[in-house]
C-alpha cells in the first residue's frame, strides 16, 4: 500500500451522496497515511429543476468551511467548490478556472501538498484544466461509467475524456466494455469493478444485532429489497409487474429519489424508505429476503457494473438481475451465483426460486464471490500499479518544458485574471447604472410647498471643480419658485470668493431674471455645508421665518438634510433639489439621435464620491 502521499480526488459524486467506490477508496488511502482532498463533484451536465436540493446542499457546505474546504476524518479533507454549472461553455470553464484553482494552490502552498498524485473519476474540461495547472507526479482515471451515454448534454464530454485518457499515467475501468474504449487511447488500462467493504458487511452478517429490523417490522415478508438511487435506468414497467406477479411479496427500495416514480406510486406492496447512511446498508439487507438489480438495457447500462452487487452477496443474499453485460461476466466467473433475468418473464421467475433458495451451499458461493470482490484486495493491486508508475515516472529525466510551461500558464493565469476583474470593474462602473444606483440614498426630492423664504447653497467650484460653475442653474431654478409663488425672499449662501464674492454674482443673476434687489438676502461667511446651514439658521431666525425650501445640487440633499436635522431641527425643511442638473445628466441619447452606451464620467462619480466622503468626515466632527 503507498504511504505518506499527497492525493487529490476530482470526484463524480458529492461526499455525502450514496457510499461508493470514490468514498471507500479515498477514505481506506487516509487510513493509510496519505492525505486526500476530495473535491466533490463540479457536474457533466447542466443541472435541472431537481438538482436544486443538491446545489443548496453545496452552498451550504461551501460556507461550513473555508473557502469550501473542511476537514472530514484524519488525513482527509472535503472541497466543496462553487462553480457555475456550465461545464461546456469556454466562458463558465474561463471563471470557473479562477475560482477553483486559485483555492488548490493555496491549499497545496499552506498544506505542503508537494508531489501529487492526481486521482480524477470526472472527465470534463475543468478537470483537465486542474491536472494541467497544479504540479502533479501522477495522474490517475478511474473511468467508471460511459458518461457520454448518461444524458444528452454530457455527450460534449467525450473531447475532454479522450484529452484525459491521453494525459493519465494509469487509466482504471470498471467494465470490458470501458476497458475496450479507453484502450484505444492509452495502453495502461487495468479493471477494477467497483467493489465491497467485505469486513463490514461479514460483520454484520455475523453478528445477532439488527438495527434495521424495526423499521421493517411493519412489512410483510417475503421481502425483495433494492440499495441504491432510484434514478432513470430502471425499469419501473417491470418492478410494476413484479409486484403484481407477488402481490404477497413486499419491495423494499432504499435509497435517494432520483426520477418520477409516480407510475409506482400507489401500489400497495412497494415501499421506498429514502436515503440510508452507509453504516445502515448492511443491516437493512441483512432482513432482505432476495435482492433485485432491475436496470434498463441501454447504452448507458452496457457499461455499469452495480455496486450494490457484491453488497448484496456479501450478505449472502440471492441477487435476482436483468441481464447487464457486467453481471453477465460476473456470473461466468462465479458459477452463476446471480439468477440472471434475460427477459421479464425469466426476472420474475426468478424472484420467486430466489425467495426460496437458503440452501447453506448457495450461500457460501455467494460470500466467496463477494470475498473476491473486497474493497482490501482492489486497492492494494490499484496501490501496486500506482507505486510501480510513480517509480517508473521518477527514473524519466526532468521535463524542462512541462515544468516552464506550467509556470507560464501560472503567470498567464493571473495576468488574465487581473485583466479580467478590471475590465468587469470598469464595465460595471460605467456602463452599468450600478453607481448611480449606489447614490440613490444621497438624493431627497420633496414636492415645493409654500413658505417663508427661499434658501440657496451655493457650490463654490461645484460638482465641476471649476470656479463659476456651482450656482447658476442653482439660482435659475430658485427665481422660478420664487416666481411661482412658493416664497417672497431668497437667501443666498456661500463664502467662495472667485474675483467676486459668490452671493454678489448670485444676486446679480436673480435682478437680472426679475427679482427685486430688496427680495434677496445674502449669507457671505460659508465656507462649508455646516456653516451653510449654520449661518442661515441665524439669519432665519432674526427673521421669524420657520419653514424654507431648500436648493441645491440633488446627491448634496442628503448632507444638507443630516446637518439641519443636527442643528435646525426646528426649522420646517422642504429639499428642492435642482430637477434638471446638467452635470448630473446623463441621456440615453446624444443630440445627433445616436446612442450613448456609457452611463456615467469620472467627473460624476468623483461628485458622488465627494457626497459620501463629507458625510463620513461629517459623522466624524460630529456635525451629523
Amino acid at each position: 500500500m503507498i504511504r505518506n502521499k499527497n492525493i487529490i480526488c476530482i470526484s463524480s459524486i458529492d461526499w455525502g451522496f450514496i457510499w461508493q467506490g470514490h468514498q471507500e477508496i479515498m477514505s481506506k488511502l487516509a487510513k493509510n497515511g496519505n492525505r486526500i482532498l476530495f473535491i466533490e463533484n463540479t457536474g457533466v451536465r447542466t443541472p435541472g429543476v431537481r438538482d436544486i436540493p443538491r446545489l443548496k446542499e453545496r452552498i451550504k457546505n461551501y460556507f461550513r468551511g473555508a473557502k469550501g474546504i473542511r476537514k472530514e476524518m484524519e488525513n482527509l479533507y472535503i472541497f466543496s467548490p462553487l462553480a457555475l454549472p456550465f461545464p461546456y461553455s469556454r466562458t463558465a470553464r474561463f471563471i470557473n478556472r479562477h475560482l477553483i484553482i486559485p483555492i488548490l494552490e493555496q491549499w497545496i502552498k499552506i498544506m505542503d501538498f508537494n508531489e501529487l498524485i492526481i486521482w480524477t473519476f470526472l472527465p470534463t474540461p475543468l478537470s483537465i484544466d486542474i491536472i494541467d495547472n497544479l504540479p502533479k507526479k501522477l495522474v490517475v482515471y478511474y473511468c467508471i461509467d460511459a458518461f457520454s451515454a448518461s444524458s444528452a448534454s454530457a455527450k460534449k464530454i467525450k473531447k475532454s475524456e479522450a484529452v484525459l485518457l491521453k494525459k493519465a499515467d494509469l487509466v482504471f475501468v470498471t467494465s470490458k466494455s470501458l476497458y475496450n474504449y479507453c484502450s484505444k487511447y492509452n495502453d495502461k488500462v487495468y479493471i477494477f469493478p467497483f467493489a465491497v467493504n467485505f469486513e463490514d458487511f461479514e460483520k454484520v452478517r455475523l453478528n445477532e444485532a439488527d438495527s434495521a429490523r424495526e423499521e421493517l417490522s411493519g412489512i410483510r415478508r417475503p421481502i425483495i429489497g433494492y440499495i441504491g438511487g432510484i434514478h432513470k435506468w430502471l425499469d419501473f414497467n417491470l418492478i410494476a409487474k413484479a409486484t403484481q406477479r407477488y402481490p404477497d411479496y413486499s419491495f423494499v427500495f432504499i435509497g435517494p429519489i432520483q426520477a418520477d416514480i409516480s407510475s409506482l406510486q400507489g401500489i400497495k406492496n412497494i415501499y421506498f424508505l429514502g436515503k440510508k447512511e452507509h453504516h445502515q446498508i448492511p443491516q437493512f439487507i441483512k432482513n432482505f429476503d432476495a435482492c433485485i438489480i432491475p436496470y434498463l438495457l441501454t447504452d448507458y447500462t452496457q457499461n455499469v457494473y452495480p455496486t450494490k452487487l457484491n453488497e448484496y452477496l456479501a450478505m449472502g443474499k440471492p441477487v435476482i438481475s436483468t441481464d447487464l453485460p457486467e453481471v453477465a461476466d460476473f456470473n461466468k466467473d462465479n458459477n452463476n451465483v446471480v439468477f440472471l433475468g434475460k427477459t421479464d418473464q425469466d426476472f420474475m421467475d426468478y424472484i420467486g426460486r430466489a425467495v426460496n433458495d437458503a440452501c447453506a451451499a448457495s450461500l457460501e458461493k455467494r460470500i466467496a464471490a463477494a470475498q473476491k470482490n473486497s474493497w482490501t484486495i482492489r486497492v492494494k493491486e490499484m496501490n501496486s500499479l500506482i507505486k510501480r508508475a510513480a517509480e517508473q515516472k521518477l527514473n524519466l529525466p526532468f521535463d524542462w518544458r512541462e515544468s516552464f510551461l506550467r509556470q507560464y500558464r501560472i503567470v498567464r493565469r493571473k495576468f488574465f485574471k487581473i485583466a479580467f476583474t478590471f475590465l468587469a470593474a470598469y464595465f460595471l462602473v460605467f456602463y452599468t447604472p450600478l453607481v448611480w444606483f449606489l447614490a440613490e440614498p444621497l438624493k431627497i426630492t420633496q414636492q415645493p410647498e409654500k413658505s417663508d423664504s427661499i434658501v440657496v447653497f451655493a457650490g463654490g467650484v461645484g460638482e465641476s471643480g471649476k470656479a463659476g460653475q456651482g450656482y447658476e442653474e442653482r439660482v435659475k431654478y430658485a427665481v422660478e419658485l420664487y416666481k411661482k409663488g412658493y416664497a417672497n425672499y431668497l437667501i443666498f449662501s456661500s463664502g467662495y470668493v472667485y474675483a467676486f464674492k459668490e452671493p454678489l454674482v448670485m444676486q446679480a443673476l436673480a435682478v437680472s431674471l426679475g427679482v427685486p434687489e430688496e427680495a434677496i438676502v445674502l449669507e457671505d461667511r460659508a465656507k462649508n455645508t455646516y456653516e451653510n446651514v449654520s449661518f442661515s439658521k441665524e439669519i432665519l431666525e432674526k427673521n421669524a421665518w420657520n419653514k424654507i425650501l431648500v436648493v441645491s445640487s440633488p446627491y448634496h440633499m442628503r448632507r444638507v438634510a443630516l446637518v439641519f436635522n443636527k442643528i435646525a431641527n426646528n426649522i420646517k425643511v422642504i429639499y428642492v433639489p435642482i430637477p434638471n442638473s446638467l452635470f448630473y445628466s446623463h441621456p440615453k441619447k446624444d443630440i445627433s439621435g445616436k446612442g450613448i452606451w456609457k452611463k456615467i464620467n469620472i467627473r460624476q462619480i468623483k461628485g458622488i464620491f465627494h457626497e459620501y466622503l463629507g458625510i463620513l468626515y461629517y459623522w466624524r466632527k460630529g456635525w451629523l
